[in-house]
């Protein structure tokens, strides 16, 4: 997964990536909070951790930037060492998927960060993906369309199965470089775009098989699934 995590304590900060980081996950760490709003503006991710008390900027204040100026449904976590209920019920009540309290220990927050993606995105942990007319199974990196098996590279298949798990969802390219072909510097983001037009020829994601893949400018792509209004 793309972690975001927002701590201006700097060693807390390193150790949080650490752990994060040795658990598998892509993370990007930031200690100023203006950073994170500008760089959460333009990424995405999978899930953020943030601190309630930071410089400037509060912990709710960025929650409810992501929540209301953004409509961003980013799960989120709060991290802090306030553990008054009527904290923690400001947090959960502003937005935040789960509140934690400092000192924090390390197969907590992995396994907290588990429960609340398993809650928030049910098919990132899916080994069939079934949404008619489109059936992954990702075990034998296989997809059929209406009963037709299609043929995908291993790249196609992995951004492709990355689009269906994240449904519904603006996906910035930073972030579908790194969930398909890993941090590597030296791919440019044209190669997404390359792979999207492929992978929207080849698997007919247009409004009459019900599913649609747009772009947004300077950003990313979004899948979205048609209701009958959409499609007329």
């Amino acid at each position: 997964m793309r972690l975001a995590i927002l701590e201006d304590d700097s060693v807390q900060n390193e150790t949080l990536t650490e752990w994060l980081r040795q658990a598998g996950h892509d993370v990007h760490s930031f200690v100023d909070p203006r950073e994170f709003i500008r760089v959460a503006g333009r990424e995405s991710f999978d899930l953020c951790l943030i601190d309630w008390m930071l410089p400037e900027i509060s912990g709710t204040d960025v929650l409810n930037w992501l929540r209301q100026d953004r409509a961003n449904d980013t799960p989120v976590i709060f991290v802090t060492a306030r553990d008054a209920e009527e904290d923690i019920v400001t947090a959960l009540s502003s937005g935040a998927d789960d509140y934690i309290i400092k000192p924090l220990r390390r197969y907590e927050l992995v396994s907290r960060i588990e429960a609340v993606m398993r809650r928030a995105r049910p098919l990132a942990q899916e080994q069939v993906i079934d949404v008619p007319p489109y059936f992954f199974d990702i075990t034998a990196k296989r997809v059929t369309v209406a009963g037709e098996q299609i043929e995908l590279t291993d790249k196609e298949f992995d951004l492709s199965m990355f689009l269906f798990r994240n449904l519904g969802r603006l996906i910035s390219r930073g972030h579908m470089l790194e969930a398909v072909w890993g941090r590597n510097p030296n791919l440019a983001t044209r190669t997404v775009d390359t792979h999207i037009s492929r992978v929207r020829s080849k698997l007919g994601l247009r409004p009459e098989n019900g599913f649609r893949l747009t772009p947004t400018y300077n950003y990313g792509y979004r899948l979205e699934r048609l209701v009958d209004d959409d499609v007329e």
